[in-house]
Order: C-alpha cells, then sequence, then structure tokens
C-alpha cells in the first residue's frame, strides 16, 4: 500500500513504489506464452487437474471443504445494486447500496486500553496517551468470534500501517543542522511510534442488535513500535540480528507498518509488516553499497531517511555502523523487521512473536491454506515494483486436538519464491541454503542468512518479478488463490520490466488480479496452474479494445483501478478494495476509492461501497453468518468522519449492517 511521507494525502510522496530490484531475472515476456492466448485460455490452463478432488480447506472459522471443480463452483449470490462512482472533491463520506447502512465504529484516538484518555481533536493528546488510543491508518484486520456466541461477541483486532501529518495539529515539526541533517522532537516521534502497531478490542451486539465496543476490557490491548517482542525461529540470535541493546539477538522493540495481516487455525493472528525499511537511515555510503540487507531493501543512503526522520530522535532507527559500540550499534536494527508476527488475541498477558522462518521482505499479508491432514501453507506478496510472490510450508502439521502443539508450528518450514512459466504453469522454488545458488561460494553463509537477505535469495533462485504482488485470498469452495497487482507506471518504460504475460500494460496505471491453483490442490505442491482473473481499468469503447489502448481493463461490470485489498466471504463472493491517488486525472473516471464485490466463476464485478475523498479503502473483516462487515477508510483527505470541515480527518474502521439483518452483498 502506498505511503506518503508526513502528508495527509497518499499521492505526495509514494515512497513505497520504487523499484529497486536490480536482479536481471527473466521478465515473464520471456518465459509466458503470447499475451492473447493468456487472456483466451482461462480454464484450459487448468484442464489436467480440474477433476481432482478438493483437499484443501481455507483457514477461516467454519469453513467447509467442498469437491466441486472450478467452472462448477457454487456461485455466490450478489443481489444488491451498485452504487455509483464519487467523484465530487468534497466526498465526505461512506456510500453503500440502498438497504445497508455503514457507520463509524472505531475512530484514530478512541479508547483502547483501560484509563485511555478521550480523544482531544483541538490540543491533542501527548504520547502517553496516545499509547492507550487507536493508532492511525487502520489496515488489514479480523474478527475473532467468541465460541458461545460467534456472530454476537468477539475481539476485533486493526493493524495500524503508519502516521499522517494530522497526527499533530499543527503539523509535525522539522528543522535542520547545519549538515542538512533533519532534526525532529524526541516527544513527536514517541507519539507517532505510539500510533503504530496493532489494537485488539472487545466488541459485542446488544440485545437490540447494535454493535458496541467493549469498555473497559481484559482483552482490549494496543502493540506500538515500542512494545517488546520475542525473535523466534532460524534467525534468532544470529549475528545480523545483534544490536547494543540486544546482544542476544531475541528481542527486539516493536512492530512497524502493519498492512495486510493472516489468521492461524489455532486462533492467533498474524501481523505483516510492510514498508519497515522507509524508517531506518545508513549514512555511511561506502558501508551501505557493501551491505546486502541495507542496498537490496532500499534503506535510505544517507543522514536522512525516507519516513519522519526518526533516525533523529532515536538511535535505534540510525543504522550507520559504530565501530566503537557493541554489535556496531544498531547497523543491524533493520534486519529485526520485515517478519509476521504472531499475536495470540485471547491472551493479552502474552508476548508478540516475530516467526523468522517466514523471511524478511516487504511483506503484505500471509494468507493460510489448511489441508484435512493438517499440513498448512501461507502465502505472501512483496508490495513493491518488481518482486516477488512467496510460500511459506510448515514443517509441522495443525493439531486441533492438542494446542500446545502448534505454539511453535511456525518456527520450522520451507520458504518458496514463485516462478511463472510460458504455459500458464509455474513452480515454487525453495528458499534453501546450500542449494545451487545459495551457498557459501553465492554469498548466503547459512539458513538464517538466506531469511535475513529473502529479497537477494529470489534473485538468486530466479524468482518472477511482479508488478507490486499485495493481497492474497483463497476461494474457501475451490481453494484458488488470488493476488492484487496493483499497478506499476514503469512497466514497459524501465528496460528491466518490459511487458509481459501477467502484466500486458505499459505505464500501467490500473492493475489487476491474478490467480492460480496448486498441482492436485496440495498446499506443499510445489507446481501450480495460474491465469489472469481480470485487467482492471476503464472499459473499451464499442468496437475496441484493450489492445488499442493499454488503460483499458477487462471487467464485466463496474470499472475499478488498482486493486489492494482482497477477502473472500464464507459464500464465496470476493472483495476487491481500491488503493489509486484519486486526485490524479488518470483516475478520473473512477471517482474515488471503493469497494466492490466480484463473482468468481462470472468474474462480474459490481460497486459496493465508495469512500471519502483522499482515503484509500482497506482490510475486512465480518462475522461467520455474513450478516456484519467492518471495513476500514485510511487517511481519509476530508475531515471523515466529523464532516464539519474543521475537525481533523481520522482514519476509521466502519461498520456495515444490512436493514434487513441478512447477509452482507445479497
Amino acid at each position: 500500500m502506498k505511503q506518503p511521507v508526513m502528508t495527509q494525502r497518499a499521492e505526495a510522496a509514494d515512497v513505497d513504489d520504487i523499484c529497486i530490484n536490480a536482479s536481471g531475472n527473466r521478465p515473464l515476456s520471456e518465459v509466458s506464452r503470447s499475451r492473447r492466448n493468456l487472456l483466451k485460455g482461462g480454464l484450459g490452463l487448468l484442464a489436467t487437474h480440474l477433476a481432482a478432488p478438493a483437499l484443501l480447506t481455507a483457514c477461516v472459522p467454519g469453513m467447509g471443504r467442498h469437491g466441486a471443480p472450478f467452472t462448477d463452483s457454487p456461485r455466490p449470490a450478489i443481489g444488491f445494486t451498485p452504487v455509483p462512482v464519487a467523484q465530487d472533491p468534497d466526498y465526505d463520506r461512506v456510500d453503500v447500496p440502498e438497504g445497508y447502512a455503514a457507520e463509524p465504529f472505531f475512530s484514530w484516538g478512541d479508547p483502547v486500553v483501560n484509563g485511555a484518555t478521550p480523544w482531544d481533536s483541538g490540543a491533542g493528546n501527548d504520547w502517553l496517551e496516545q499509547e492507550r488510543q487507536s493508532g492511525q491508518n487502520h489496515d488489514g484486520m479480523h474478527y475473532f468470534p467468541f465460541p458461545d456466541a460467534p456472530n454476537e461477541h468477539g475481539l476485533l483486532v486493526i493493524n495500524h500501517e503508519y502516521i499522517n501529518a494530522t497526527l499533530h495539529p499543527e503539523g509535525p515539526t522539522v528543522t535542520e543542522d547545519a549538515q542538512g541533517r533533519k532534526i525532529r522532537p524526541k516527544d513527536e516521534v514517541r507519539k507517532e511510534q505510539a500510533a503504530h502497531g496493532l489494537s485488539i478490542v472487545e466488541v459485542r451486539r446488544d440485545p437490540w442488535g447494535h454493535w458496541e465496543r467493549l469498555y473497559p476490557s481484559q482483552y482490549n490491548r494496543r502493540l506500538t513500535a515500542t512494545t517488546p517482542m520475542r525473535i523466534s525461529g532460524p534467525a534468532a540470535g544470529a549475528d545480523a540480528m545483534k544490536t547494543r541493546d540486544d546482544p542476544t539477538g531475541t528481542e527486539v522493540l516493536g512492530t512497524l507498518n502493519n498492512c495486510a495481516m493472516g489468521v492461524t487455525p489455532w486462533g492467533t493472528y498474524l501481523i505483516a509488516e510492510e514498508n519497515w525499511k522507509n524508517y531506518f537511515a545508513n549514512s555511511d555510503l561506502d558501508d551501505h553499497a557493501q551491505r546486502r540487507e541495507h542496498h537490496r531493501f532500499g534503506i535510505a543512503a544517507g543522514p536522512n531517511s525516507h519516513y519522519n526522520y526518526w533516525e533523529s530522535a532515536d538511535p535505534r532507527f540510525d543504522a550507520t555502523p559504530k565501530p566503537d559500540q557493541p554489535h556496531g550499534g544498531y547497523v543491524n536494527e533493520p534486519n529485526r523487521f520485515g517478519w509476521v508476527v504472531e499475536v495470540d488475541p485471547f491472551d493479552p498477558q502474552s508476548q508478540p512473536v516475530k516467526r523468522t522462518a517466514f523471511g524478511r521482505m516487504v511483506r503484505e499479508g500471509c494468507t493460510c491454506v489448511q489441508h484435512p491432514d493438517g499440513r498448512l501453507a501461507f502465502y505472501s506478496g512483496e508490495d513493491s515494483r518488481g518482486e516477488c510472490i512467496y510460500k511459506f510450508v510448515p514443517e509441522g502439521r495443525f493439531d486441533p486436538d492438542d494446542p500446545r502443539a502448534n505454539r511453535d508450528l511456525l518456527d520450522r518450514g520451507t520458504v518458496y519464491v514463485a516462478v511463472y512459466h510460458e504455459d500458464g504453469t509455474g513452480e515454487w522454488r525453495p528458499l534453501v541454503w546450500g542449494e545451487p545458488g545459495l551457498t557459501e561460494a553465492d554469498g548466503f553463509a547459512s539458513q538464517a542468512d538466506v531469511l535475513i537477505n529473502l529479497r537477494s535469495a529470489a534473485d538468486a533462485l530466479g524468482g518472477t518479478p511482479m508488478d507490486r504482488p499485495e493481497w492474497v485470498a483463497v476461494n474457501p469452495f475451490t481453494r484458488d488463490g488470488y493476488v492484487t497487482l496493483t499497478n506499476n507506471v514503469d512497466r514497459g518504460v524501465d528496460p528491466d520490466q518490459p511487458v509481459d504475460a501477467a502484466n500486458p500494460r505499459p505505464e500501467n496505471h490500473h492493475g489487476q488480479i491474478l490467480r492460480w491453483r496448486e498441482r492436485d490442490r496440495d498446499p506443499h505442491a510445489t507446481r501450480f496452474e495460474w491465469e489472469l482473473f481480470l485487467l482492471a481499468g476503464e472499459q473499451p469503447p464499442a468496437g475496441e479494445s484493450w489492445k488499442t489502448d493499454h488503460q483499458y481493463g477487462t471487467i464485466e461490470g463496474d470499472i475499478f483501478a488498482c486493486p489492494d485489498g482482497l477477502w473472500f466471504d464464507p459464500e464465496g463472493r470476493l472483495w476487491i478494495q481500491t488503493d489509486f491517488s484519486d486526485g490524479k486525472s488518470v483516475y478520473d473516471a473512477m471517482g474515488t476509492n471503493q469497494m466492490l464485490c466480484a463473482d468468481p466463476v462470472t468474474r462480474e464485478v459490481r460497486r459496493f461501497l465508495t469512500g471519502p475523498s483522499g482515503c484509500e479503502i482497506t482490510g475486512v473483516t465480518g462475522t461467520p453468518d455474513g450478516t456484519t462487515l467492518w471495513i476500514n477508510v485510511q487517511h481519509p483527505g476530508i475531515s471523515y468522519p466529523a464532516s464539519d470541515g474543521k475537525t481533523r480527518p481520522r482514519s476509521t474502521t466502519v461498520l456495515i449492517t444490512k436493514d434487513d439483518g441478512g447477509v452482507i452483498g445479497t
């Protein structure tokens, strides 16, 4: 997801979209069949495996197995009348179809931890108060039901990705020293760190059918950029994980840039640390150029980080080597971010754990698939231009009868990178130390080294560069995986990024959605089949096609751009959320960002929701019965949800219900 630098509107400075993959791996245009055949091929690519029994279960509470092949999958009921695009630059609300209601439910600054101070819209709250309040920029989230009343009582767990300038009533304070180094006040930085992380909030439907947040609650909790977390798995204790403050390399303070997420079959929440790289700076240019883990991930080379200049107030974020300090000071601190963080929402005393077996990347989500025999796989995209799609396969199996056996299940396993072939098939290549390309002769000293430098390892094995792969969703009936490829304006312009079958348009402003099926529907498979589900963008005039204008899409129904958030509900509807800069003319036809509903069989798309100007629509979850939905409005550029033209805008979780109490989307 795009992230502005100390600004309110996301289009100001998209520092997350910079391509830094110089691996030279073959693009898909050199390994894929023709664009024409791919778009026509559809499910013919999958013919050899359509008759295979459905062996997988999506890791969603209550999901059962279904044996129908893709084309015979049950069609989900989509019965609402679409809403129009919202093109007013002062649009300040959330619109849903007739018969539905959408209302603000949980906003930045709302009390979370017992004893929290109410949000102050004028003078603002200090950093100690912010630690007990909801963080800013709500993103990925999940509803965990209590078993005795799953559709009326649960825990809502919400990521807080980053902060806006609106965190401070008068905006951030930035000064500059004689050497040109940006300087920030310590208390402002502390408040920004406190607004990152995670909120866990107990919610309940009252006897009259209205949802409420419970406060105080024994479950309510905040994680921030300074919360102590344990490091586990193959990289725990490695030299590259040690710092001046943590000579053991086993405990880190905080989690950063939490975007999409995942859940486990045993009821824990998985934070995906995305653009953590922007928070660090290494001012030693020679060291930066030689330090693979800084150079390949894009740590800032120079005295100032890309994001908010925390290094001026908190030495942890100054990754310049300090030879006179133990373990070089904080030169290794960036290596301690970019992991999957496991959190038990039902145990407020538990310590979050960074699971290093997943590998370190600019991770967008961690979506689980489960085999009936307990074998698992977790899919992730890496949200940057020219990066890859990954799968983590745990060594052990999930045992529902022995919860303790699952406690450290995510500490051992294999990470794979996706490679796409010209015939519509693909393979998962294991990123295992000692294999060809990942030996000491290749510059990898151990499995920990491979995991810490996962991008370089994927380069070495020929992982296919993609266009900003973001959220992954798994169809609960067919078990097919879907991934959003949000956009890439460098495609076809940068000589290292020519157009190809999965990314068929130059200067791609609108993005696409790709889907795949594992061989024999086995989460441990190393082969898969893939195709394009749709190309986002405008509809071509009569008689024209997307080939005559590379911005035209193949959408059957309501147009949209830049797919980002992606989620299947229990009945198999595919929900798509968008993230484009609504102030740019190329998106004029799209209006503001939105959420849409797609039929995975017919590919029909209907627009369900539009958000306020300047926002991103992201994060979606619901009750098991489908009658309640929550979505997030991130960084609104208008005074939502206050709508008074004065109060600072607030990132907000929105509650959606149907007037007749029915299932959302029908």
